[in-house]
């Protein structure tokens, strides 16, 4: 098993229990580790300093009880921000209407990258419909290598308006 899947696995229960869905994990670094955790609040509303504070806190004591892996580690926890990273089908169903950047495993249409609108999110074909510059493609979701919301003035107006606490 990945260590970022493993990790997310062992993570999610308390997270999800304390209101936060995790984004994405990544691991990074030689000697010392970077585990990097980008979550957001089930709730949605604006992550704090203090929420990463909660999250830091909780995953620190779940690494040092677990132990996935040896030596020293560094844990850096964050927002995804407006520019957020599209990882789950779920993503691509929520932000439809906004503009992404897509980068695909195999050529499709003889390219790899792809800037456009995501139109829609086929659940029975787990296809990306996505809008590129005249045409509509189809985007397998197993072919996505990485994609991202775009911090356009367009995504910044779209976001919803979310109470402060």
């Amino acid at each position: 098993m990945e260590i970022c899947t493993k990790l997310e696995e062992m993570a999610t229960p308390s997270l999800t229990n304390l209101g936060y869905e995790i984004v994405r994990i990544t691991l990074q670094g030689g000697d010392v580790k970077t585990v990097q955790i980008m979550a957001e609040r089930i709730d949605r509303a604006n992550m704090t300093l203090g929420d990463c504070e909660t999250i830091s806190r909780t995953v620190s004591a779940l690494l040092d009880i677990e132990d996935p892996f040896q030596g020293k580690y560094m844990l850096e926890v964050s927002s995804p921000g407006i520019d957020r990273p599209l990882v789950r089908p779920a993503d691509y169903v929520r932000f439809k209407g906004f503009n992404a950047k897509i980068e695909t495993v195999c050529n499709i249409d003889g390219r790899k990258r792809f800037k456009g609108c995501l139109k829609s999110f086929d659940e029975a074909t787990q296809t990306v419909i996505f809008q590129f510059e005249d045409k509509e493609l189809n985007i397998p979701f197993g072919e996505i290598a990485k994609a991202k919301l775009l911090l356009t003035d367009d995504s910044i107006q779209k976001q919803p308006k979310k109470k402060i606490n």
